[in-house]
């Protein structure tokens, strides 16, 4: 008799394991990093879900497109999380990702009406570095220096895209005199923002493509104030990240609850000090002390997602010219 009640404690026990239902979302990897996002974003949505959170590390930004775009209708994933509008027509091209029915009142500098993908978060891309140096005031200034530079592959990191359609909508037609001028200043081109920005503090680079928030890491988490952002004359151009449900998820319902919960307090309050970037759901805290000190762009730049596919082309193959000669 004790062995049939332990077989069906076993049993009712695996049963209750099997009725968890698993969410997968897809991210890049500094996001599922012990510092990242990930761990409490985990925890809180575990909390109210009754399900199991999984999240899958999958490259840089620009890498979770391609991925998905491989997998297609076979993937795992159930939600996307990390893409930005420079990549969200090329994403909502593939057919692959469906309607969401989330509401929020965003705190963005843009109106936001896309209803297939949610933002998460924003900010500036910036030029980062130690505030000793005497940094340069614009793109033209800084390749007309010896500075050097550590940057992203804009065909793997959403960074490296970003600072692509950052030189294209300052400067258009010029942009690849302006890339030719910076080449000799690029130390290397990284897979993604963590390998660059470990260059950077290993001292292998004066400067490396980030964000005006960056700093705010090193002055709140390590009280460190020696790291600052470049403020360049031509502007700043913006990240707005996102996430999607996919249509062939076989949790839909558990999809659409992540996605809303995304733009709540909750979530919305782990965001700056852990993504170091601008929530796109102002916390009822408010930002953190020390984001005051930051930067602010005087001129935003973004190019509109439906313009972005081709301009990005066009953009792609100036860099690609410039930086191969």
């Amino acid at each position: 008799m004790k062995y049939l009640a332990f077989a069906a404690g076993v049993l009712s026990a695996s049963a209750v394991v099997a009725e968890t239902p698993e969410l997968t979302v897809y991210t890049y990897d500094s996001f599922v990093s012990d510092w990242g996002p990930g761990p409490a974003v985990e925890a809180a949505f575990e909390e109210v879900c009754g399900c199991d959170l999984k999240f899958v590390g999958a490259g840089d930004g620009a890498a979770l497109l391609a991925r998905i775009r491989l997998e297609g209708a076979r993937s795992e994933a159930d939600v996307v999380l990390g893409l930005d509008t420079n990549l969200t027509a090329a994403a909502a091209e593939t057919g692959l990702f469906a309607p969401h029915s989330v509401s929020a009142e965003y705190d963005l500098p843009i109106d936001w009406t896309d209803d297939t993908f949610v933002p998460f978060d924003w900010g500036y891309f910036a030029f980062v570095h130690n505030a000793d140096l005497a940094a340069p005031a614009n793109f033209k200034s800084l390749g007309e220096s010896d500075l050097s530079i550590v940057i992203q592959d804009p065909r793997s990191s959403t960074p490296g895209l970003g600072l692509l359609m950052w030189v294209k909508a300052a400067y258009g037609d010029e942009a690849p005199a302006i890339w030719e001028g910076l080449a000799d200043n690029v130390v290397t081109v990284t897979k993604g923002w963590s390998e660059a920005y470990g260059l950077f503090l290993e001292g292998e680079a004066d400067m490396v493509l980030s964000y005006t928030t960056s700093p705010a890491y090193h002055l709140i988490a390590e009280e460190d104030a020696s790291k600052t952002a470049a403020a360049f004359e031509e502007g700043h151009y913006m990240q707005i990240e996102v996430a999607g449900k996919l249509a062939s998820t076989d949790q839909p319902e558990l999809a659409d609850q992540f996605l809303q919960f995304m733009v709540s307090d909750a979530f919305q309050s782990i965001i700056p000090t852990t993504n170091w970037m601008y929530p796109a759901v102002t916390p009822e805290s408010g930002l953190p002390e020390g984001f005051e000190t930051l930067i602010t762009p005087e001129t935003a730049l973004l190019v509109p997602a439906a313009e972005a596919p081709a301009l990005r082309e066009e953009a792609l193959a100036e860099w690609l010219g410039a930086l191969s000669q």
